[in-house]
């Protein structure tokens, strides 16, 4: 018996040696693959910071000094083009990143968030689709330069798109906000045909990775496919529709009252105080939250400073020297030579300290909003350009986050507390809550279905279904009767192209959707904020000041895009994406707005229609 059991116990001693010998083994072939796959990441990242700095830098020259005739900037911004997309869409970068993630079970998680992001940043750029790539560049430059390049008429003189904005916003004279609506879509019949060319070739560059079209492609980096994150903006649009259908009704009634004009059934795009619709809050005025005649008695550089303090009170740094130095924060002069895109957005323009912003910042309660939203874009930017984030994952969680925080801060600098500790407004000031609460309803939610229906299914349309040019105009306007109830002022036939003054389709394409999640989003965080670190009412609530949130905002920030987006969510505020905390926000405003709307008739259905 001994026998036995001495031999049993010899066996076990062989099987435990072998089995150890094994894993050293595989650990040390797994440390060396990933020596291996260390060394082509921190080549790849140089190279990438290097190349993409260059294209950074002439897609500025081309955004902030448009001169009419000058071709060089835009060949020089394509040259730069090019060179970053031959690097990302090489074939052996390609190679090298699909070789290595047929291993990802021996790679670290890092490296492999790494290979799938140089993975995805090929689809767009694949060398294999031959000179397709450099088609499309050279058709997005020329693109740009005539959207931002057009001379915008009004009344037979020059005029500005601000200017146009500002009649829309202010004016009660019908016969000039149609004319000045009309003006501001005259853009869009000189980009049709490069949008038709750009349908194609931005299509055909993804095909060699295995998309099938473009859209595809955008909807893939958040890990879905094209029919998910359809599903996912109708689960928007679905939550909200009870209140933007009452929006919609207590709409129509006003503005046909305040026009002396019959009630339309669906509103005409110049009544409107937004060109595209999307946003209706200033058909509303909160007395006692007017901070425009605050704002007229300081310069349109004090709310830029104002916006950086704001920042640093919760914990932030200062803005670089090179923000101030670099960045295109206002107005060009009337006499300047050139023009520039007035599309406020910011730069993270070598994916490390060079961090700016294009913007045309005016003295008023919109710029107020606006500086603040593009300045949370900018500490983002420094937020995840840390050590601990590759050059290649240093963007937003999902691209929906990137504006959630942007918007959330807009949203925080108008609450009543927040513009009471600044001075803004005076302590203790009367407010009707009912009308701030709309006011907010009438930006957030009616941008739902403008931004998850109108804008998302119109690209849905070009890309994924290849909509033919001579059915551009009238998809663009049944998606925008569907979706928001809104009609043009007049007939708009295939010679216009109306989808195309906006943005958004030409230079950001197939991804507008990130505004829809962002406004999610951002009523979750700051549903969080409020609840569980300010411990304040969401409704009436002040960042300003408080390290608690700053180090909320960092926490959140700081990873970048090196861990999943669904992950970061669940750990941060412990809750899958969801419009419900949206809803519940204005939920209060319903009871109002069923007794306004008491008797008057709907035209917009009791449930949105895909």
């Amino acid at each position: 018996m001994l026998k036995y059991v001495i031999h049993y116990f010899f066996l076990l001693l062989v099987i435990s040696s072998i089995s150890l010998r094994q894993s050293w083994a595989q650990t040390n072939n797994n440390s060396s693959l990933q020596a291996q796959v260390h060394s082509y990441l921190n080549s790849y990242n140089s190279e990438f910071q290097k190349l993409y700095t260059a294209a950074s830098e002439g897609q500025w020259l081309l955004n902030t000094h448009i001169v009419e005739g000058d071709t060089m900037a835009a060949y020089q911004s394509a040259l730069a083009e090019e060179a970053l997309a031959k690097y990302t869409g090489s074939k052996s970068n390609i190679d090298s990143a699909k070789k290595y993630l047929a291993l990802k079970n021996r790679l670290t998680p890092l490296q492999v968030r790494q290979l799938e992001t140089i993975l995805f940043s090929a689809g767009n750029n694949p060398e294999i689709a031959g000179d397709i790539v450099k088609k499309r560049i050279d058709a997005s430059n020329s693109q740009t330069e005539k959207l931002y390049g057009f001379h915008y008429m009004f009344k037979g003189e020059p005029t500005t798109v601000n200017h146009l904005d500002d009649i829309l916003l202010h004016s009660n004279d019908l016969t000039e906000r149609s004319k000045a609506w009309l003006a501001s879509k005259e853009v869009g019949a000189s980009l049709k045909d490069g949008l038709e060319n750009l349908q194609g070739l931005r299509n055909k560059s993804v095909l060699p990775l295995g998309y099938s079209d473009f859209f595809n492609y955008m909807a893939s980096e958040y890990g879905i496919t094209s029919a998910e994150m359809i599903n996912l903006t109708h689960s928007f649009i679905s939550d909200i529709w009870p209140m933007y259908r009452e929006l919609h009704t207590w709409a129509r009634y006003e503005l046909a009252v305040k026009y002396n004009r019959p009630v339309p059934d669906y509103i005409p795009a110049d009544w409107l105080p937004n060109r595209w619709g999307q946003d209706w809050s200033a058909m509303v005025n909160v007395e006692g939250l007017d901070i425009d005649s605050i704002l007229k008695t300081h310069d349109a550089e004090w709310i830029v400073k104002q916006g950086e303090e704001y920042y640093k009170s919760i914990g932030f740094g200062p803005l670089p020297s090179s923000f101030w130095q670099k960045s295109s924060l206002y107005p060009l002069l009337p006499d300047e030579k050139y023009s520039k895109n007035n599309h406020a957005s910011a730069w993270h323009m070598d994916l490390d300290t060079d961090v700016r912003s294009l913007m045309s910042v005016e003295t008023n309660t919109e710029w107020w909003s606006t500086v603040l939203h593009e300045l949370g874009h900018i500490y983002y930017y420094q937020s995840y350009s840390n050590p601990d984030v590759p050059l290649i994952l240093r963007s937003g969680a999902n691209r929906g986050y990137h504006e959630a925080f942007g918007t959330l801060m807009g949203l925080a600098s108008l609450q009543k507390p927040f513009l009471e500790g600044l001075g803004m407004v005076k302590p203790g000031v009367k407010t009707n809550d009912t009308l701030k609460l709309l006011s907010e309803a009438l930006d957030y939610i009616v941008h739902i279905p403008w931004g998850s229906g109108v804008m998302t299914e119109f690209e849905y349309d070009l890309y994924a279904k290849n909509l033919p040019k001579d059915q551009y105009n009238k998809t663009w306007w049944d998606l925008v009767k569907k979706y928001q109830g809104i009609v043009p002022p007049e007939p708009r036939g295939e010679e216009f192209c109306d989808a195309a003054t906006k943005t958004h389709i030409n230079d950001d394409p197939a991804g507008y959707y990130d505004y829809s999640i962002a406004n999610v989003l951002l009523f979750q965080f700051h549903t969080f904020i409020a609840d569980s670190i300010l411990h304040q009412d969401p409704h009436s609530t002040n960042y300003w000041g408080s390290k608690g949130v700053g180090d909320f905002l960092k926490g959140v920030m700081e990873p970048g895009s090196s861990v999943d987006w669904r992950e970061m969510l669940m750990g941060s505020i412990h809750s899958e994406m969801s419009a419900k905390p949206m809803v519940n926000y204005f939920a209060s405003l319903m009871p109002y707005l069923k007794k306004v709307n008491s008797g008057r008739t709907y035209t917009l259905p009791e449930r949105p229609v895909f």
